[in-house]
């Protein structure tokens, strides 16, 4: 069997207080007359860029799928190396419009989309339709966080055509509105998701800067098709698992030592709760009702492959939400990656 194809990201993020970065926009005043009131709402083309992270802690399962409040809290990195760029331009269309690397994308895709653009257009107080065009440099729906940096970048292109300028906090809970991840693909370097109380206060923010630990992380690309099952409907199912309390129960233990082996650059500490943490989600997935069963032949082949005694160099693994996509991290550059793959 040849080699999983390997892409490397690092934590750093472009050169703006955001993981998530404007990238261009463009205003023309527009004036609509309804009824007796005037509105004033620029009619603006903006393009957005994000990256997808990888979580440390995972994030799975939610106490409410409509708002995608998680279960639990979550710590995370973003990628630079991956991006997923987005211009949304709101005009006088019937219908919102959706590409995607130059494909047209029709119903529960463009559906998703438009329930966002729907909280844009609430809080800018309009109701024009966009048009949105999307492009990414790595596979969609294959697992590696499409849909954070997708939603992330989404989240801040729209709000910007809509003439809205938000926060960081603003711009992650409207991120977690379209997936859950979203919202630590805003921040910029290690984040941390708080699961927090509700739908004001469930947002992510940066714990360290992207410069603060020399971290690689290498994706092993064992599978790039599509998941049978997405994670929208994967958390939807991670409740059915006599798994799932007992793993968000110890969750704040695990989010504890994660953190500190982050700020102190602990990377044993650091490599044992990640593989922890990923094992114990793909338990709750594979007894969940129905399973979910994402692990690849390949997949326990690199697995054990990374637990050989023989490795000198330091390095962990974590499975994305699909066996098909694994992440190594490393210190500095992942000299001798291609060796163990």
């Amino acid at each position: 069997m040849p080699p999983p194809d390997a892409q490397i990201g690092y934590p750093h993020s472009p050169p703006n207080l955001q993981s998530c970065a404007l990238v261009s926009g463009r205003h023309d005043r527009h004036v609509l007359k309804l009824g007796w009131r005037w509105y004033h709402h620029p009619m603006t083309t903006a393009t957005a860029q994000a990256n997808p992270n990888i979580a440390f802690i995972k994030y799975w399962g939610n106490r409410d799928n409509a708002l995608r409040l998680p279960s639990n809290g979550s710590i995370s990195m973003n990628l630079d190396g991956l991006f997923t760029r987005t211009t949304v331009t709101f005009n006088s269309s019937k219908q919102d419009s959706l590409s995607i690397n130059d494909y047209t994308v029709m119903g529960k895709g463009l559906d998703r989309v438009s329930s966002m653009l729907d909280l844009v257009r609430g809080m800018a107080n309009m109701n024009e339709r966009a048009d949105v065009v999307s492009t990414n440099n790595f596979p969609t729906g294959a697992g590696i966080a499409s849909s954070a940096a997708a939603f992330a970048a989404l989240a801040l292109a729209s709000s910007r055509a809509a003439g809205l300028t938000l926060s960081e906090a603003q711009l992650s809970r409207l991120a977690r509105r379209g997936s859950g991840s979203a919202s630590r693909s805003i921040p910029s370097g290690f984040v941390e998701w708080k699961m927090g109380t509700g739908d004001d206060d469930s947002v992510a923010v940066s714990i360290a800067p992207p410069e603060h630990w020399d971290l690689a992380d290498c994706i092993a690309i064992v599978n790039a098709s599509h998941k049978k099952t997405g994670s929208t409907e994967g958390h939807a199912l991670a409740g059915t698992s006599p798994l799932q309390n007992t793993r968000v129960a110890d969750t704040p233990h695990r989010l504890d030592i994660c953190r500190n082996a982050i700020l102190n650059k602990d990377f044993e500490a650091f490599a044992n709760i990640i593989e922890h943490d990923s094992d114990m989600m793909h338990a709750v997935m594979m007894t969940s009702n129905p399973p979910l069963m994402y692990w690849q032949a390949a997949t326990v082949g690199i697995f054990h492959a990374v637990r050989e005694p023989f490795l000198v160099i330091s390095i962990l693994y974590s499975f994305y939400s699909s066996g098909g996509i694994i992440s190594f991290s490393f210190f500095k550059t992942p000299f001798s990656y291609t060796s163990i793959l």
